[in-house]
C-alpha cells in the first residue's frame, strides 16, 4: 500500500474518533438554545422561553453529529463540541 493512503487513512481514522468523542451532549444542546433565546430577547429570557423550549426539545444523536427538534422543527444542530442554533424562518 502507498504510504501517503495510510497517512490518509490514519488521518480520517482521527477525525472520526474525534467527532464521536466530542459530539455535544443533549444538556450542552439545552445550554445554547437558552443562551441564544435570550440573548436575542430579551423579553424572552425573562419569561424563560428559551429554558422552556430547551426543555421540551428532543435530542438526536446521529454518533459524529447531533440535532435537537421542537415539534418537527431542527432547532440546533452540533459537532465537534460545537452547536449552533437554528434561526426560524420568517414564513413560518
Amino acid at each position: 500500500m502507498p504510504k501517503n493512503f495510510i497517512v490518509s487513512a490514519i488521518a480520517a481514522l482521527i477525525v472520526v474518533a474525534l467527532a464521536f468523542a466530542l459530539n455535544p451532549s443533549p444538556e450542552k444542546h439545552r445550554e445554547e438554545i437558552r443562551k441564544i433565546m435570550a440573548e436575542r430577547s430579551p423579553i424572552a429570557a425573562v419569561l424563560g422561553l428559551g429554558a422552556i423550549t430547551a426543555f421540551v426539545s428532543n435530542y438526536h444523536s446521529l454518533g459524529v453529529a447531533s440535532y435537537t427538534k421542537v415539534s418537527d422543527r431542527v432547532v440546533s444542530v452540533g459537532a465537534f463540541g460545537m452547536v449552533f442554533f437554528i434561526e426560524p424562518s420568517k414564513d413560518s
